[in-house]
């Protein structure tokens, strides 16, 4: 007679709990000191001063966004087996195959950056003038992705560490900000700021891992004909993962272009303020995500259909409850906020947040659904789900730009986030009734 493997929910939540509190932390330090650097470029350039900075620095995100790889999840994936085991070979195999192709693809990233910059420049409003400083910021952006050295502090449980690398972002952003706006406020001067917070950031996580010694793992990660050997599937759970979280990470950008492009730089800055501080309030379903996976791929592997079910349903609670709570939040401090950082000349965005903070908030009652899925190895199905959102987007954007402008957009936004969590609440169905397809 066999006994019942013991529900993992309660230890997972406990888990994600801290790995929430510290990601939580540096994110806190994030949400505040963006409102004064925000403040800060808002009042220095403009509308349309800040619309083209917004379209310049959202171009690169989502170049960036789709030439990288989420390594951080293929490690954690596959690392938990051998670091359990002691195998430092195997694991120094998975660190280095993961760098190689974060850096692979910033390669890539460097010629398309050149190449959009060459062809679609003076459509996003990036004259000869910034087209330089741009293409800098777009490869400073590349070279900084730091998914590898997540990935390891993340199997290593090292959430507190990687809190204090991402709360270097913010911290130099802020110190920039004020030195440009002291010296010479202009969109090139915020570039060159941000480009340097992007770089002390890296540095800092690279620097953590020659601390630890994984560095030295990943350098003496050698025999990679053996890592394919050792991790079945791992290819093609990492081209599935990559899409589908290119796809949702990509599709919080892409609604910026298509104001930029289509109604104009000065509607972009209405549009990039609002869409980050609904991004600020609402930024907790990437936390949870990020906090719950690496728990998750522990327990889900050997946890029943039952057990599943509990999991969907303790999630689900936790990010619906948080949901509503940043839904109140918007609505009473929402337009004050925008007040407070943009000044006068921002406050048509107070629709626009309305709209974004909606879809945030649907995108963050069913993140536990995603994780799930995705530590399941189902990231097809994930990407399969968000492509269909990304489809509404553009469909409801090309119907309600004409009449609404601006805030069609953010409503298509929101159409799209509705379609996912609709069909995100089915999967979870399937799967709390059914299980994982054998």
């Amino acid at each position: 007679m066999t006994t019942p493997a013991p529900s993992p929910s309660p230890g997972i939540m406990r888990a994600a709990a801290r790995n929430l509190g510290w990601l939580l932390a540096s994110r806190s330090v994030l949400a505040v000191l963006s409102l004064f650097y925000l403040g800060i470029i808002t009042r220095s350039l403009g509308v349309t001063g800040f619309g083209r900075f917004a379209l310049i620095t959202g171009a690169s995100q989502t170049l960036a966004t789709l030439v990288a790889f989420q390594s951080w999840q293929v490690i954690v994936q596959y690392g938990v087996a051998p670091q359990e085991r002691g195998d430092d070979a195997a694991l120094g195999r998975l660190f280095r195959a993961s760098a190689l192709v974060d850096a692979g693809g910033a390669a890539v990233g460097a010629l398309l950056a050149w190449a959009i910059l060459e062809i679609w420049g003076e459509a996003l409003g990036i004259g000869e003038t910034l087209k330089r400083a741009t293409l800098i910021f777009s490869i400073v952006q590349l070279v900084t992705i730091r998914s590898t050295p997540l990935g390891i502090l993340r199997l290593r449980d090292k959430f507190s560490l990687s809190a204090i690398a991402d709360s270097v972002t913010p911290v130099a952003r802020f110190v920039g900000a004020i030195g440009v706006w002291l010296v010479h406020p202009t969109v090139q001067g915020f570039l060159v700021a941000w480009g340097a917070a992007e770089v002390l950031t890296a540095a800092t996580y690279w620097v953590m891992l020659w601390r630890r010694g994984d560095l030295r793992l990943l350098r003496q990660g050698k025999g990679m004909r053996r890592l394919i050997e050792e991790n079945p599937g791992i290819v093609r759970f990492a081209l599935s993962t990559n899409a589908s979280s290119t796809l949702g990470l990509s599709g919080k950008q892409l609604p910026l272009l298509i104001v930029g492009a289509g109604v104009g730089p000065a509607a972009a800055g209405v549009f990039r303020l609002a869409s980050q501080i609904a991004q600020a309030l609402a930024k907790l379903s990437q936390l949870i995500s990020r906090a719950a996976f690496p728990e998750v791929v522990k327990m889900v592997k050997a946890a029943s259909t039952a057990q599943l079910g509990r999991m969907l349903s303790r999630l689900f609670m936790g990010s619906g409850v948080a949901a509503v709570a940043i839904m109140a939040l918007v609505a009473v401090a929402g337009r004050p906020v925008l007040s407070l950082v943009g000044g006068r000349e921002f406050r048509d965005a107070w629709p626009v947040l309305l709209w974004l903070a909606i879809a945030g908030c649907l995108d963050l009652a069913t993140v536990g659904v995603d994780t799930v899925l995705t530590a399941l190895q189902r990231a097809g199905t994930v990407f399969a789900l968000r492509l269909v959102g990304i489809v509404i987007l553009f469909a409801a954007a090309a119907a309600l730009i004409p009449p609404y402008g601006t805030v069609g957009v953010a409503m298509a936004v929101a159409a799209g986030s509705a379609v996912v969590a609709l069909l995100m609440g089915v999967a979870a169905l399937r799967l709390a009734r059914h299980g994982l397809p054998q």
